[in-house]
């Protein structure tokens, strides 16, 4: 099973200050932006490596650590494998605007995001 952490999603009250925190503190450059649905914005941070941090600001979820998010291969087949293990899904694959993704967590109640790009 092919896996690698590529976001950490974090759920922000105030885009903007959050922006301003990981670009001027944290040194991180914005990546991309957009806004799939009304009322909710995505920015990318991107800093040093390959992983990026994720911030959402929506009115849907709770503000603080969102999910660790992981690039796969394969998001059906690496469902059907950590199922096979004993693995808990949330989340059944769909597809997204970048790909598909699904949901687990582990053993304390941690959100991970399986994610698969077109």
């Amino acid at each position: 099973m092919d896996m690698r952490v590529n976001y950490a999603t974090i759920i922000v009250a105030d885009m903007d200050e959050s922006i301003d925190f990981y670009t001027e503190v944290m040194g991180f450059e914005v990546d991309s932006q957009f806004k799939p649905v009304p009322g909710v914005v995505i920015t990318l941070m991107k800093g040093q490596g390959d992983a990026m941090v994720e911030l959402i600001k929506n009115t849907e979820d709770a503000v603080g650590l969102h999910s660790v998010g992981m690039e796969v291969g394969d998001v059906s087949a690496t469902v059907e494998e950590l199922k096979s293990k004993g693995a808990r899904i949330t989340l059944e694959p769909v597809r997204t605007l970048v790909g598909s993704m699904a949901f687990m967590e582990d053993p304390n109640g941690v959100k991970i995001a399986l994610i698969q790009h077109d």
